[in-house]
C-alpha cells in the first residue's frame, strides 16, 4: 500500500507527502471524514512512508521496513480500535507502555487509533497527556468519522486532515474493474460512501435479490393491479429480505429519482441502468411533482421504520402511494 494505491483524496496526499519531503511531519494527525473514504489505508501508507528506507515521500513496498508493515509485524507500528463499544483507558495505558521504549531505527514510532471518537472520557484524557508529553519520538494518527466529537483539547493538538466521500463515478470505475456486475455497482455506489462499504454491500447474497424485488414491486405498483401488496407479502415478509427493509426504501428512492432523470433528459445519471428502456417508457406516468412526492414518501416510510413502526405497514404504505392512491 502506497499513496498511489489510494483512490482520490489528493489534498490529503499532498499535505502528507509535502510534510515528508520537508521533514516537517507533525507529532499528531486527525484523519476525519465519512466512513470508507480511505482514512485507514492512508494512515498505513503514511506510516510505511515514514519507515521506508528507499523513498523520501512514499513507500517503495520493497524494502524491509515496508514489508514488515505489509506483513503486520512492524515493531514500531501499533493500531488500536474499540474493544467492544468503546476504546478504554487500559488500551491507552498499554499503548503508553509500548511507546515508552525507543525505536531501534531512525524513524519515529507510529500509532493509529481507529474510531477515535469512541474513546471513553478517561481514555481520551489519558491520550491527551500522552499527546502532550510523549517519552520518545512519536507520530499519532487518529481516525474519526466526526472529528468534532473528540475533546476540544485533543483537537487543538493535532493537525487536521479532512477526507471527503469518494465520487460515485470513481468508485464505480474501480469496482467494475474488480469484476462486480455493473448494474449492481451503480446502485451500491449510491448507498455507501466508500469502497469498503460498497464491497460489503456487493458481497451480500441478498443485495441482488432485494434489488430485483424492488423493481418488481415498483412495476406492479405502477400497473395499479394491487398485486404489489401480495408480492411483498410473499417475497419480502416470508423471506429473509424482511431484515433489509431499510435498504429497500433507499432503492425505491433511487428508482423514483431515475424517473425524474428521464423526464429531464439525464439518462446518463440513471442508477438502474439495466432498466433504462422501462424507465424511459414509464417516467411520464407521473408528473415530476408526483415522483418527488413518491421519493418523500419513501424517505418518510424509512424514517418510520427506524422508529420501530411495523415494517410491513411501512412498505404497504409506500406501495399504495406508488400506485397513485392515498396512503393509509
Amino acid at each position: 500500500m502506497s499513496f498511489n494505491d489510494i483512490l482520490g483524496q489528493e489534498a490529503a496526499k499532498q499535505l502528507l507527502q509535502s510534510a515528508l519531503r520537508r521533514q516537517a511531519v507533525s507529532h499528531a494527525y486527525l484523519f476525519s471524514g465519512p466512513k470508507g473514504a480511505g482514512q485507514a489505508d492512508m494512515a498505513v501508507a503514511f506510516a510505511k512512508a515514514l519507515f521506508c528506507t528507499e523513498l523520501e515521500d512514499d513507500a517503495c513496498g520493497q524494502c524491509l521496513e515496508c514489508r514488515k508493515v505489509e506483513h503486520g509485524n512492524h515493531p514500531d507500528l501499533t493500531m488500536i480500535g474499540p474493544d467492544g463499544a468503546s476504546i478504554k483507558i487500559d488500551q491507552i495505558r498499554e499503548l503508553q507502555r509500548l511507546f515508552s521504549y525507543r525505536s531501534e531505527h531512525r524513524n519515529p514510532k507510529v500509532y493509529i487509533i481507529e474510531q477515535a471518537e469512541k474513546m471513553t472520557t478517561q481514555a481520551a484524557n489519558s491520550l491527551l497527556k500522552f499527546l502532550e508529553e510523549p517519552q520518545v519520538p512519536v507520530v499519532a494518527i487518529l481516525i474519526a468519522e466526526n472529528g468534532q466529537a473528540l475533546l476540544p483539547t485533543i483537537q487543538s493538538r493535532v493537525q487536521k486532515v479532512p477526507f471527503r466521500a469518494l465520487p460515485p463515478q470513481m468508485m464505480e470505475q474501480m469496482l467494475v474493474g474488480e469484476g462486480y456486475p455493473h448494474a449492481l455497482v451503480r446502485c451500491a455506489v449510491q448507498l455507501a460512501s466508500g469502497l469498503e462499504g460498497c464491497r460489503k454491500i456487493l458481497n451480500e447474497n441478498w443485495f441482488a435479490e432485494i434489488r430485483n424485488v424492488v423493481l418488481q414491486l415498483g412495476k406492479e405498483s405502477l400497473n395499479r393491479s394491487g398485486s404489489a401488496i401480495i408480492t411483498a407479502s410473499q417475497k419480502v415478509f416470508k423471506t429473509e429480505l424482511s431484515e433489509h427493509l431499510d435498504m429497500m426504501f433507499s432503492l425505491f428512492h433511487l428508482w423514483c429519482k431515475d424517473m425524474i432523470h428521464v423526464q429531464y433528459g439525464r439518462k446518463e445519471s440513471l442508477v438502474f441502468i439495466d432498466q433504462a428502456e422501462y424507465i424511459s417508457g414509464h417516467a411520464s406516468a407521473r408528473s415530476t411533482a408526483q415522483w418527488v412526492s413518491c421519493m418523500d414518501l419513501a424517505a418518510e416510510c424509512q424514517k418510520k421504520l427506524r422508529y420501530n413502526v411495523n415494517g410491513q405497514l411501512c412498505l404497504e404504505q409506500l406501495l399504495i402511494g406508488l400506485g397513485g392512491n392515498t396512503p393509509a
